[in-house]
């Protein structure tokens, strides 16, 4: 499994996003129509990576190969989280890092602001193996045929529960899975417990806002047309799924009260909502599994795919990808570094190590989860072997069939904009603001003129 999200990538960052999507004519020169990618070719020079950091052994792993891979380069991190401002503001002067490591659904408003570059040129001639990845993964980085990232760790959420809880309700797994909205709903229901008038036990967290598209999804709905130009965010689908998710809440007493439940638990520790018994289930991203193993290895849980209302396993997938800033003044090192890193070599070796530290640990290592679909695939025949307790092998298996049946939503120049109107959208329903279809509806003008202003722009590039 792949090392936690930043915080930043776990949150809304909303703000972020408006700020990147107000950035306009940040683009600086096109140096890849002048650069020569071959990978028999010797690089040198310098190369400033914005975005990425060394806090766990898979990183550690990986950088040491792209290292060994460009010995003539000095490569220096500017770790953190990716700071957007900073970065299109160097952009714009004409000083841009030579690389980035962003999130996919970014990579969109910056190609648009003319602050990336494809990578085409770079994937045919340093050779990167594209049909190793995952074609939802590919398709969140490709605009009109051309890609401008190489998608890296691939985030998908399972079902998690507190099997002890389940077993005193009296409710079975499979009517947690979302397969069945009505099942789910009863379930919750007798999950949920309330002391004196306060919630006690959340029954089920339906996860919003981030996880609107993963219930519009299971309803047989897209929030975006599949060539990424038409907003569908008032689809009934759509309408009757935040109806769903959001009644979920209100039948515990309204989001507030939930959210602040929620809250309160140590997440991260061991008084986490599932050790403390607070909590019946949710969706959630499968890197929470190695989170629960380390901190609250004995809890009683339980583990299933998420479902769409087809009963087809189901699962939103997000993730990072690196991008060639326009400007960039190594772009040949940097494509060779961002091959190094993404090829399924280099993966099995990174996974290695975890698997090395997970057996020091005597802890099993749950596997890495990828946009390389060939590394995950070697990964899991080398290095994934059965655990003792079945608990942590359903984790294992539901997350890699969660992967196998993943989508996200595909790039678009504005997709800091379209982001953020779904998202307020589902805010102002969690926060009593406005009624789902009506929020959902304002959306939907919202997000179909900033659609339509930046395919406009983006038609009429030279």
């Amino acid at each position: 499994m792949s090392r936690r999200p930043s915080a930043a990538i776990l949150s809304v960052a909303a703000s972020a996003l408006l700020l990147t999507a107000c950035a306009t004519g940040t683009g600086g020169s096109d140096t890849a129509s002048e650069a020569e990618f071959d990978p028999e070719a010797e690089v040198a020079g310098a190369l400033s990576v914005m975005g990425f950091g060394t806090n766990d052994e898979i990183a550690e792993t990986r950088l040491d190969l792209a290292k060994e891979a460009l010995p003539e380069v000095d490569i220096s991190l500017v770790e953190g989280d990716l700071d957007i401002q900073q970065f299109l503001s160097a952009v714009a002067t004409g000083e841009p890092p030579e690389l980035i490591y962003a999130n996919r659904d970014q990579l969109g408003t910056f190609a648009s602001r003319g602050a990336i570059i494809p990578l085409d040129r770079c994937i045919e001639g340093e050779g990167i193996s594209i049909g190793d990845f995952r074609e939802p993964a590919i398709a969140q980085v490709t605009l009109e045929d051309q890609v401008y990232g190489i998608p890296e760790f691939n985030q998908v959420q399972v079902v998690m529960a507190n099997a002890g809880l389940l077993e005193d309700a009296g409710v079975g797994l499979e009517e947690l899975d979302g397969s069945n909205w009505d099942s789910l709903a009863a379930a919750s229901a007798k999950l949920a417990k309330d002391d004196g008038g306060k919630l006690s036990v959340i029954g089920y967290d339906s996860k919003l806002p981030e996880f609107l598209p993963l219930w519009a999804k299971a309803n047989g709905a897209d929030l975006i047309s599949a060539n990424g130009r038409t907003a569908q965010l008032d689809d009934p689908k759509v309408v009757e799924a935040l109806e769903f998710a959001v009644g979920i809440y209100e039948e515990q007493g309204g989001f507030s009260a939930v959210k602040s439940f929620r809250d309160s638990a140590d997440f991260f520790g061991a008084g986490n909502q599932f050790a403390s018994n607070s909590l019946g289930a949710m969706p959630m991203e499968q890197w929470y599994i190695n989170i629960l193993n380390d901190v609250s290895p004995d809890a009683s849980l339980a583990f299933t795919p998420f479902k769409a209302k087809d009963g087809t396993p189901l699962s939103f997938a997000s993730g990072s990808a690196w991008a060639i800033p326009s400007g960039s003044a190594n772009p040949e090192a940097a494509c060779r570094f961002i091959k190094t890193m993404t090829q399924t070599d280099t993966w099995m070796a990174a996974a290695k190590a975890r698997a090395d530290v997970r057996a020091e640990e005597g802890k099993p290592f749950t596997g890495l989860f990828t946009g390389n679909a060939t590394a995950d695939e070697q990964i899991r025949s080398e290095f994934v072997k059965p655990v003792d307790e079945a608990k942590w092998d359903d984790a294992i298996n539901a997350s890699y069939e969660a992967n196998e049946n993943s989508f996200s939503l595909p790039a678009n120049p504005a997709d800091a904009e379209f982001k953020t109107a779904w998202l307020d959208a589902v805010n102002r329903v969690l926060n009593g603001q406005a009624e789902p279809a009506e929020s959902l509806q304002q959306a939907q003008q919202e997000a179909q003129q900033a659609l339509d202003a930046a395919w406009e722009q983006w038609d009429q590039r030279e």
